[in-house]
């Protein structure tokens, strides 16, 4: 089933306000962990793999209405046990639906070379989603010739929807991105560039055909504005002086 995905650029002044609106309507995510100033969030760490050409980004900002965005995710700290996802984000318009396998991120490396997934994806179902989803990945990647071409980090508060679990509410803050790294860099904060000096993006998601009441109402108190933000174009933007030493 196709999400719909709603974003929002808000001052990073109106979080507060925020929290203490939603609080009522929402849970945290449990995988969530209090900060020093008691915030429930975690740190997402994404590589996105592109053409050498920025194919992925030019479809972005021609505004081609079926995309794909091709990822690897990771979160928190590394330890030596850590999981990260291979992920294809498949979305039409403001609808969207993921594709997700699972690996050791120590095996990553030698997964993208000899394609076996057999080997190193982590079966979780007996639906066999888990290979079909890394061999879709796999397929793309080396039909393609993607490259990793944009790191993405950020801190990401979480909330789900007391009476619909399908509704979930995030808060994007501290974005910043690097480009051209190397897949052992995924957990690395070094050199990573701000995409916003003082917003944070607000993401309402949910599967039914229309936002919920609450959340529809939250918006248009907060007089928030949809936008089409993509954490991967902005995060090459921002680093537009090496872009184009690239091209």
């Amino acid at each position: 089933m196709l999400r719909i995905e709603r974003k929002y650029l808000v001052p990073n002044h109106r979080m507060n306000a925020l929290r203490e609106r939603i609080a009522s309507f929402v849970s945290r995510d449990k995988y969530t962990r209090c900060n020093n100033q008691g915030i429930p969030e975690y740190t997402v760490r994404s590589i996105y793999f592109d053409s050498k050409n920025f194919s992925c980004y030019a479809e972005k900002h021609e505004g081609v209405m079926l995309r794909r965005k091709f990822r690897i995710r990771g979160y928190n700290e590394f330890t030596s046990d850590t999981c990260a996802v291979m992920e294809i984000k498949r979305k039409i318009q403001a609808r969207q639906k993921k594709y997700r396998s699972r690996v050791l991120f120590g095996d990553i490396e030698k997964l993208l070379q000899n394609g076996n997934l057999h080997k190193y994806i982590i079966i979780n179902g007996e639906d066999g989603a888990d290979i079909t989803n890394a061999g879709k990945f796999m397929y793309h990647i080396k039909k393609n010739q993607f490259i990793p071409t944009c790191l993405v980090t950020y801190e990401r508060e979480a909330y789900f929807g007391k009476l619909d679990k399908g509704v979930r509410i995030t808060f994007d803050k501290n974005i910043r991105s690097r480009l051209f790294p190397r897949l052992d860099t995924l957990y690395d904060d070094y050199g990573l560039k701000p995409l916003f000096k003082n917003h944070f993006i607000l993401e309402i998601k949910y599967f039914r055909p229309d936002m919920p009441v609450w959340a529809r109402s939250i918006v248009q108190e907060f007089r928030l504005r949809n936008d089409a933000l993509s954490k991967y174009a902005i995060g090459i933007d921002v680093n537009k002086e090496k872009v184009l030493v690239t091209y």
